[in-house]
């Protein structure tokens, strides 16, 4: 654990915690104990499921007051314990932010939402106002001030649910994956709030997170829960994730993008010292090489399409969603389609797909018009995985979701059995049969709604977003099989917003901007011409921005290019 100086005094004292949720048969966090100090950037890591949010959730007290859950130990904060303390109380001292904001804003315009709270509170009107303007200006937002929380940008709306928060007076803020849902400008926008909020060293942050990438300037301190919920690691960035890094691979947390990269290069022998944490550090660790010129292309032209968009245009409430968007889906490929929050990229998909219906002659998929063929005939051909699971669960068990479909279509249930042990086995859901679907961790839902989607057998597999809520070895796991199922024979099609995902597995890309298509072909065609990347508000990954700055790794393009180039070395 961190070292304190002796005068000061912890924000929050977390003793013995332990929750366990109906149906789940072991706590998870298990006996948590930390203090938590002014200045702190606390970052929590662990694999899926073992118990980040819950850990969370019990810090303001949402367990067991609106959630129930088994929770034993205590959390000290200002005077008050939890779990004894109720939300309400606890409120004025620590504060929360979702990964989704939208979930948070109720009012219609930006100062009235984060004058909610206080309102509530019956503060006197100059206090609520000078409170409100002080924290609309630590994020950003004071100009905004008079518009609809609607018309902000999803960074927007994150920064101004941060500012909800300030301006309660909360010194610990709780973070639970705050940039999940957000662009990479909306990610700068929501770490230059919170690097202006903790300047002062007088709140702490404690954060959920896993785009280390987008954190490591602002992390003074890292807690790692291992599979069983227990505390692993507590201790500064250096101590934990540089000199744990190896360890904490093999626990399959998610690090940055830079030390993936060096472990993959140490494990083929390749020494790396000290082992890098951000892609500066990367570049200038890595030796010299003979310089190569960058890969050329391949277009694909000739492969055969498995769908084609043709003049598309979508609207939704009388907007504009896609605008005349034209393209070629390759068989057999694995697309990416990206681009900034509010592009169209999750619309496309399932206008693609037939979960919304497109207009009648410009999508045509599997041979098929969704616009016009039944909903089992669509099912039949293409799989879709959305980005929130819980919209697809119909079943209380997990074993009988991912049995539901293979029942559907009359499998005898021996086979029903076999197939859906083993893809509960294949998941790592085998412990989890008998659970509800509702009660799994957000990665384990990711995990159990992608084993429906392949069990149905369909040779386009569709999904948004299908890393959210995975910790690193699931997400990859995930990512593996999608490449196996692809050099199998299945095409697929991803909405994200991980550009690393995109260098690393995806063979061609669609960029999106505004609803428009700006760039179409492979991957290696579209990220040619970065211009088009920053057009649709995206940009370039670390490990890949690291090979920009050297020469002589021009030709990289991946973390296994680097592998490879640094074996060459």
């Amino acid at each position: 654990m961190p070292e304190a100086t002796a005068s000061t005094t912890p924000l929050m004292r977390v003793h013995d915690l332990s929750i366990t949720h109906t149906g789940n048969p072991h706590p998870a966090p298990s006996n948590v104990s930390f203090d938590i100090y002014p200045g702190d950037v606390m970052l929590v890591l662990g694999p899926s499921g073992a118990g980040k949010s819950t850990l969370t959730l019990a810090l303001n007290g949402l367990i067991p007051h609106d959630i129930p859950a088994d929770i034993s130990g205590t959390v000290h904060i200002h005077g008050l314990t939890a779990p004894a303390a109720t939300p309400a109380q606890l409120s004025p001292h620590v504060a929360m932010v979702f990964q989704d904001p939208d979930a948070q804003l109720v009012t219609g315009s930006v100062y009235d939402e984060v004058a909610f709270g206080l309102e509530n509170l019956l503060l006197p009107i100059p206090e609520i106002h000078a409170r409100v303007e002080r924290a609309l200006r630590k994020v950003g937002l004071w100009a905004r001030r008079h518009a609809n929380p609607d018309e902000l940008s999803g960074g927007g709306r994150q920064r101004l649910a941060i500012a909800c928060a300030l301006a309660m007076g909360s010194k610990v803020l709780i973070l639970d994956e705050p940039t999940a849902n957000l662009d990479p400008q909306g990610i700068d926008e929501v770490y230059a709030a919170l690097a202006e909020l903790v300047a002062d060293g007088e709140q702490a942050i404690i954060l959920v997170e896993h785009n280390l990438d987008a954190a490591m300037g602002f992390v003074t301190r890292v807690l790692v829960l291992d599979n069983e919920g227990r505390v692993a690691h507590d201790g500064t960035t250096e101590q934990v994730l540089r000199q744990k890094a190896a360890e904490l691979n093999d626990l399959g947390v998610w690090l940055p993008e830079a030390t993936l990269a060096a472990l993959a290069l140490r494990a083929h022998g390749l020494a790396i010292e000290p082992l890098p944490l951000t892609a500066t550090e990367l570049a200038a660790a890595l030796p010299a090489r003979a310089a190569t010129s960058a890969q050329e292309a391949v277009s694909g032209s000739a492969a055969p399409r498995v769908a084609q968009v043709r003049g598309l245009t979508f609207e939704r409430g009388g907007n504009a969603v896609l605008s005349d968007v034209s393209l070629d889906i390759v068989e057999q490929s694995f697309t990416a389609i990206v681009g900034a929050n509010g592009a169209g990229k999750t619309t496309l998909l399932q206008l693609m797909c037939g979960v919304v219906r497109p207009p009648k002659g410009t999508v045509s998929i599997a041979g098929i018009d969704p616009a016009k063929a039944r909903a089992r005939v669509i099912a039949d051909r293409i799989g879709f995985v959305f980005q929130n699971p819980e919209h697809q669960f119909m079943t209380s068990t997990v074993f009988d979701e991912l049995a539901y479909e293979l029942r559907a279509r009359k499998r005898p249930e021996a086979e029903v059995r076999e197939r859906t042990e083993a893809m509960l086995e294949r998941f790592g859901l085998a412990d989890k049969a008998h659970m509800h679907p509702f009660l799994l961790s957000g990665g384990q839902k990711r995990r159990l709604s992608v084993g429906t989607a392949l069990l149905s057998g369909a040779r386009i597999l569709a999904l948004d977003e299908p890393t959210f809520g995975q910790d690193r070895a699931r997400a990859h796991e995930l990512l593996d099989l999608l490449r196996e199922l692809r050099n199998d024979g299945t095409t697929i099609l991803v909405v994200t917003h991980d550009m690393q995902l995109v260098a690393d597995y995806s063979t061609h890309t669609i960029a999106l901007a505004e609803g428009r298509l700006i760039a179409a072909g492979t991957t290696r065609d579209v990220w040619a011409h970065p211009e088009a990347l920053v057009a649709a508000g995206l940009r370039v990954p670390p490990v890949q921005r690291a090979m920009q700055s050297r020469a002589d790794y021009a030709d990289v393009w991946s973390i296994g290019d680097l592998v490879r180039a640094g074996a060459d070395a």
